[in-house]
């Protein structure tokens, strides 16, 4: 069995605390890998050659730091298969999916090109007499970020591609799960020219986050993962003096008017809900239908598309997805599906017992479909984060809206229709961070930026574009004036009272 160390100072490190975890194929079942877990010297080490590197990566003027940006988007598309194959053995997502990761967070590393526009400040000629005002962006420090297993090559790089372009230097603590990736990252932020700790890669559990929110050194810290434990990471960083972007779970809905392309919004659905085996936190693991007749041609309409989803080895071309993670989180769905029959809800199609011949201990799990399920049911109000669809039947538009709206989870939604005013006011009242219209999965370009609402965000920034430069900035303001001659006999006035 191969060892996952940690990549410190621009090294690979071993681990020192004899606590490791595994690493699984999700294809076969078997552990492939162990994986060293940190304790908190190991955090410090990490910190400590940030804290240097960072003090000269900042004085580097933003168009060269701009530079390696582009030779590790160059080093990565360049190794892009390398990395989806990767990927796909120690998460499980096919590898469409896996290069589809990849490439994501490809998109923010494009925006971190563009920094030396986007660190530009404001500036302000003749406020006062003789006097100017100009502000400046300027790095945090050192900076961390905590991962999840589903996207273990775009979210490391959402986090640490704008809070390097601006100059900070990063600690990424990656999931356990699937950690090779975000090291391979790391070995190729180094050949693309970044000093020696500028990007530090610690594995662990909870020992290695309580040492990052405690590290009195680390400015900032980005998280993705659970809501109970995004609400903990902000809480306990908050409380340390941290600046603090903790994204949480979701349970995204797909509203169907009766006016869609039931067709098209059939395969969008299907698509959205079993991709990646439900393991996104975009997934749309519920349709809202309005009306009965939406209803039942949906449910029609979906029975058909499933028919045809393939479930195999992530190494499969023909799959639509492959097994889920660990055998652990397929416990976890089926245990959900359970609790959705106790609860009354109507199991239409069972994907518990899936076998793929050859491969009996993998990680499988075939889709599954509920309808008739109510907002009551527990099942609905949490977040399976599987290949489980949920038919929540409305009534109405306004039955419809409110069912997002006042879920604990506000991460995205999506409303098909053809009614551009309808959707139109969807847009504007549903209480939702991010909206699609006629898209099922409405995760924001690079550019713009990413983030929820209610339990699936906490903290006041989002994620990558513009938002992520101010997440890892904080701003100065310089108010300067020069005088000439003999010292004014009149003291300085604040510009507004000249």
């Amino acid at each position: 069995m191969r060892d996952i160390t940690h990549f410190i100072d621009g090294a690979s490190v071993a681990g020192s605390s004899g606590r490791f975890g595994e690493v699984f194929n999700p294809n076969t079942g078997e552990a492939q890998a162990r994986v060293a877990f940190a304790n908190p010297a190991e955090v410090d080490k990490a910190v400590a050659s940030a804290l240097r590197a960072q003090q000269t990566w900042a004085l580097v003027n933003p168009q060269r730091r701009a530079r390696v940006m582009f030779e590790f988007k160059r080093l990565v598309e360049a190794r892009l298969e390398e990395l989806a194959e990767l990927l796909s053995s120690e998460h499980g997502k096919v590898l469409a999916d896996a290069r589809g990761d990849v490439q994501r967070g490809l998109d923010v590393i494009e925006f971190a090109c563009g920094i030396p526009h986007a660190m530009k400040g404001e500036y302000t000629e003749g406020a006062g007499p003789g006097i100017d005002v100009y502000s400046m962006r300027q790095p945090l420090g050192v900076v961390a970020g905590v991962t999840p297993f589903n996207f273990p090559a775009m979210i490391p790089m959402w986090m640490f591609g704008v809070a390097i372009a601006v100059g900070n230097s990063f600690i990424l603590k990656p999931s356990e799960k699937d950690p090779s990736v975000p090291v391979r990252l790391a070995e190729l932020m180094l050949e693309a020219g970044a000093p020696r700790g500028v990007l530090n890669v610690v594995h662990g559990d909870k020992t290695a986050v309580d040492a990052i929110l405690n590290h009195p050194d680390i400015k900032a810290v980005s998280f993705v993962g659970s809501s109970d434990i995004a609400a903990y990471v902000y809480a306990h960083g908050t409380a340390t003096g941290k600046r603090v972007q903790a994204m949480g779970g979701a349970k995204n809905h797909g509203i169907l008017l009766p006016d869609a392309d039931f067709e098209q919004a059939a395969k969008d659905i299907v698509g959205a809900a079993y991709g990646s085996a439900g393991e996104r936190c975009m997934a749309l693991p519920v349709v809202v239908p309005v009306g009965q007749k939406a209803a039942d041609e949906i449910r029609e309409r979906v029975l058909a598309e499933i028919e045809t989803l393939k479930v195999g080895l992530s190494t499969d071309p023909a799959a639509q997805y492959g097994p889920v993670v660990t055998a652990a989180h397929k416990k976890r769905i089926e245990d959900y599906i359970q609790m959705g029959v106790d609860e009354g809800a109507e199991l239409v199609v069972d994907g518990r017992g899936f076998k793929l011949q050859g491969y009996e201990n993998g990680f499988f799990i075939g889709p599954s479909l509920f309808d008739g399920v109510k907002p009551s049911m527990r099942t609905y109000q949490e977040e399976i984060f599987g290949p489980v669809l949920q038919i929540v039947r409305a009534d109405s538009l306004e039955e419809a809206i409110a069912l997002p709206s006042e879920h604990q989870y506000g991460n995205g939604v999506a409303i098909f229709t053809r009614n551009g005013r309808a959707a139109r006011e969807f847009a504007s009242r549903v209480n939702v961070g991010m909206v699609g219209i006629n898209v099922p999965i409405p995760v924001p370009v690079a550019y713009h930026t990413f983030g929820g609402w209610k339990r699936s965000a906490f903290g006041d920034i989002n994620q990558h574009g513009m938002e992520g430069v101010r997440f890892y900035t904080k701003t100065k303001t310089v108010t300067a004036r020069w005088p000439e001659g003999a010292v004014d006999e009149q003291a300085f006035v604040i510009p507004t009272m000249q």
